[in-house]
């Protein structure tokens, strides 16, 4: 049985460039980039080209990024750290406000939720039924206290975009400190956080088919914070810990290719794109298409079935050897709706119904042939057998 992978947003396969980029530094050029000898300047050579590649795409100084362990760790690190700041400048006590949205990756989300146990003030402002971001709502939620406001670059659920630039004025204007989670972004998106206007941005090995257990932030020079992880000086000091020399030459090949070929890959999958969406609303009644109508990523496609479960979709497509997903893989135990979906307005039972369909570069127009044509017969047979579906 042929395999389909549409869980891309969830993470890629490591494409062969980078792989043969990488393999070297597992088991010859083997050196801890920290040791003064050959063997370990070797080592901390290839980083350093690696962090200029990155610092080039990124149109930054090659001192503003920190090689982390994953983009969990990277957003932790963001906010975290600042909050970290304040605790020490104000002896232990917890003084300021943090502003995030209510669609955010676990990682965001928790992360504040874990600064509010320390005593911080954080707001989570609301989103339209595309899942965009209320501007009027951030201006009102800004304080004078307001120290940091993070926003995704675009959902990892159903791929809305946000407005970076608008955002990052609004925050600049009174002096705040923007972060953006960019993993599902990084492969298709503007990086020049310059352009931007980001203070510090999160990007994801596994998300640009590079290695998992990767990432990096983006941390713009005079900006503090404080490492979650203390030890040696690696990594200017941010994040202790010997370099995953691999996995760093692993991204910085990875995005570098990327940036060559996302035009024309973001075209190639958008006509996919749209070319799923428009059969699927035509040849299967009662179905929403999820996320924002165009200001959403080349490569997703969210939508809920009325009167069935997503979970029972999915593996019952999975035995068709089509891999998709109901929302984000870092969820994936959880039974509990998508807090994006109900974020956006849906009801409990239509947000449960919901499936991912994500593509990569390798997905072929064929490949979404044949799961528009199981779908059919997958969502025909769940309403068949569901007590709440009336045609």
């Amino acid at each position: 049985m042929k395999t389909i992978y549409l869980d891309n947003s969830a993470t890629t396969p490591v494409r062969k460039e980078v792989l043969s980029e990488a393999l070297p530094y597992f088991s010859e050029v083997y050196g801890n980039p920290s040791s003064f000898h050959s063997t370990g300047l070797v080592a901390k050579q290839a980083i350093n080209k690696s962090r200029k590649i990155i610092s080039k795409i990124l149109n930054c100084n090659e001192n503003e990024i920190i090689f982390t362990g994953s983009g969990t760790e990277s957003i932790n690190l963001a906010i975290k750290g600042v909050a970290f700041v304040e605790l020490l400048k104000n002896k232990g006590v917890a003084k300021g406000h943090f502003i995030t949205q209510k669609t955010e990756h676990d990682a965001v989300l928790e992360s504040f939720e874990w600064i509010e146990k320390l005593g911080f003030d954080v707001s989570y402002i609301n989103v339209d039924k595309h899942g965009l971001v209320n501007l009027d709502e951030l201006k009102k939620a800004i304080r004078k206290d307001t120290l940091l406001v993070s926003i995704m670059y675009a959902n990892n659920e159903v791929g809305t975009i946000q407005p970076l630039k608008e955002i990052s004025k609004i925050c600049h204007a009174q002096n705040i400190l923007f972060h953006t989670d960019a993993c599902q972004g990084a492969e298709y998106l503007e990086l020049n956080v310059k352009k931007l206007g980001i203070d510090m941005m999160t990007i994801n090995g596994s998300k640009i088919y590079a290695f998992k257990g990767s990432g990096l932030l983006y941390l713009k020079n005079g900006i503090k914070i404080e490492p979650l992880i203390h030890g040696g000086g690696h990594e200017n000091k941010m994040r202790a810990g010997t370099e995953n020399t691999p996995a760093i030459i692993a991204m910085a090949k990875a995005l570098e290719i990327a940036q060559k070929e996302n035009k024309k890959e973001s075209v190639r999958l958008t006509k996919l794109r749209d070319y799923m969406i428009n059969k699927i609303q035509k040849e299967i009644s009662k179905t929403k298409l999820n996320g924002h109508p165009t200001k959403r990523l080349p490569n997703n496609v969210n939508f809920s079935f009325y009167g069935i479960e997503g979970e029972s979709l999915l593996l019952m497509l999975n035995e068709k050897g089509i891999r998709v997903s109901t929302g984000s893989a870092c969820s994936s135990q959880s039974l509990d709706p998508s807090h994006v979906l109900m974020a956006m307005g849906l009801e409990h039972g239509l947000a449960h119904s919901s499936t991912r369909f994500s593509f990569g570069k390798y997905t072929t127009k064929k490949d979404i042939d044949f799961t528009i044509k199981e779908l059919k017969q997958v969502v025909k047979k769940l309403r068949a057998i569901s007590p709440v579906w009336e045609e």
